[in-house]
């Protein structure tokens, strides 16, 4: 599968980020996202929020209508095994929630077919040979093209590739979050590609949001209790944008471009896939793949986050 160096996460307009966007307007920013050249969309099946009138703003349907004139012409990815819970996440990777869960999919979706099919996070009760197995049967049925696992560990990675090929993993990452770097010479021996989710620590590297009290309190926007928006979140944050801000000023480049460029120009099995609302940053996003860092200004990069401390920071 052949996809562009900037992938779109599509969770923001129904889920996590305040009130879903209108479907309309959310269709035209995904029609002008194929504009643009994206051809990798990521959603989920627990991505939902509640509309203005009280129905539910399932991000499954919203993909799925956008991309219909231009289904066949992209990679169209969706997950299992989570559902909300207020504040807790439950998980059910069995079988038969499985098979469940890709038949509303592929209603939602409008599809005949999910290019990639991500177990959306571990479940404890149920052994990755087991997911495996559903996986590869789906493979053999062709509901989907490939699967992948989201927020995997190397060991479930290696059991569950055993049984059937992993085409992706999706986990955190970005200078914020570097954590699952162990993994990455698993994914190399194996010829996994890394997809990197909250590549600007839910838009915190993008310079734009000055404390939590930006967004709305109401349950809606998960971003008021991330820990990247205290205040020692902002300080530290704030610290590292300044070396950031030094090698966008030498681009022409925003932070937030400079942010994936990091990334992708260290990583070839990398693609990130952030998410927005807004044609211009979601045009600015993808015009990412383009920049080019050199080894030096990478090198500096690594230097100043080598010297923080971002373990503490995470989020959705």
């Amino acid at each position: 599968m052949y996809v562009n160096r900037v992938g779109f996460g599509c969770m923001g307009f129904s889920h996590a980020s305040g009130a879903p966007t209108p479907k309309e307007e959310a269709i035209q920013a995904l029609h002008e996202a194929y504009k643009i050249g994206y051809n990798f969309y990521d959603t989920a099946e627990c991505y939902t929020g509640v509309n203005s009138d009280g129905s539910i703003n399932y991000n499954e349907e919203l993909v799925g209508e956008a991309i219909k004139p231009f289904r066949d012409k992209v990679i169209l990815c969706t997950k299992f095994g989570v559902t909300h819970k207020g504040d807790h996440l439950e998980f059910d990777s069995s079988p038969k929630k499985i098979r469940e869960s890709i038949e509303g999919s592929l209603k939602k979706l409008q599809t005949d077919y999910i290019d990639i099919y991500y177990q959306h996070r571990i479940d404890p009760n149920v052994e990755p040979e087991v997911v495996a197995s559903v996986m590869k049967e789906l493979i053999e049925e062709g509901k989907i093209k490939a699967w992948g696992i989201s927020e995997t560990t190397e060991e479930y990675l290696r059991r569950a590739h055993a049984v059937c090929p992993v085409t992706c993993i999706e986990n955190r990452y970005s200078m914020m979050a570097r954590w699952h770097e162990s993994i990455f010479d698993t994914c190399k021996e194996l010829g996994v590609t890394y997809v990197a989710f909250s590549p600007m620590a839910n838009g915190a590297l993008t310079g734009v949001y000055k404390s939590n009290k930006e967004f709305k309190n109401d349950g809606s926007d998960f971003r008021v209790n991330m820990p990247q928006y205290s205040e020692e979140g902002i300080r530290k944050t704030n610290e590292l944008l300044e070396v950031v801000n030094e090698i966008a000023d030498k681009h022409n480049a925003t932070p937030a471009q400079i942010s994936l460029a990091w990334m992708i120009c260290k990583y070839d099995f990398i693609i990130p896939i952030p998410g927005s609302r807004k044609i211009e940053r979601i045009q600015s996003n993808f015009d990412a793949g383009n920049i080019e860092l050199t080894k030096e200004e990478i090198n500096k990069l690594d230097t100043k986050l080598s010297s923080m401390e971002f373990k503490v920071f995470g989020g959705h």
